[in-house]
Formats: C-alpha cells, sequence, structure tokens
C-alpha cells in the first residue's frame, strides 16, 4: 500500500521557520516528481510547490518564493520543504503527493497528483 507521510508542523512565530518531511512508503518515490500543497480554513486546496524526480526543476507560488526550499533524498524516499520567514497567511494544512507520472515535469494543478498524505498543521501566529 502507498502511503505519504508529512511531519514536522507547528506552532511559529512570523518570520520563524519550519522544515516538512514528506516520507513515503510502498512507493520509490524517486521517479516522481513530489508536490506540496496547502489549504486554509474555508479555503481551496493551493499549490505550494515541487521537484522534478530528479532535483533538476523546482516550482513555486509566487507568494512563497524566496522563502520556501523544495528539496529531496531520494535514497530515503523522502522530500522536504523549508518554510523561513514565514508569515500568518502561510497557515494551514501542509499536504504532499506524487505525481501520477514517473519522470515526467512537474506540474502545478492538484489532479495531476495521487496519494496524498494525511497533511500536518502549520500555524503562524503571534
Amino acid at each position: 500500500q502507498v502511503q505519504l507521510v508529512e511531519s514536522g508542523g507547528g506552532l511559529v512565530q512570523p518570520g520563524g521557520s519550519l522544515r516538512l518531511s514528506c516520507v513515503a512508503s510502498g512507493l520509490n518515490l524517486d521517479s516522481y516528481a513530489v508536490g506540496w500543497f496547502r489549504q486554509a480554513p474555508g479555503k481551496e486546496r493551493e499549490f505550494v510547490a515541487t521537484i522534478s524526480w530528479n532535483s533538476l526543476t523546482a516550482y513555486y507560488r509566487d507568494s512563497v518564493q524566496g522563502r520556501f526550499a523544495i528539496s529531496r533524498d531520494n535514497a530515503k524516499s523522502i522530500v522536504y520543504l523549508q518554510m523561513n520567514n514565514l508569515k500568518p497567511e502561510d497557515t494551514a494544512v501542509y499536504y504532499c503527493a506524487s505525481d501520477r507520472l514517473r519522470m515526467g515535469v512537474p506540474r502545478r494543478n492538484i489532479p495531476s497528483y495521487e496519494n496524498w498524505g494525511q497533511g500536518t498543521q502549520v500555524t503562524v501566529s503571534s
């Protein structure tokens, strides 16, 4: 059974940092792009960042560009999301998911992804 599990969320003050992890079991992540998404209360789930299977390409939503960094360790089947200079508007449940296509170009649209994790809560508040 394929499962992605997120961790690393928590409560942080504005300007603080967190590193989220996405660990896969039952799937060799090294052949798939992996994306991070988030959903705030009362809002739709949105794209945050994605990284290609070989780490050569990464995309970010405009509001996190320069503050967040996505990376991966294929040997450990882990994808990270380093979040710096966090803002209250970053508060949301963060999810990771794997692209449906093997060795494809990373995509930003939600229907392109599967094997969603259960999410990890990130709260940015003073």
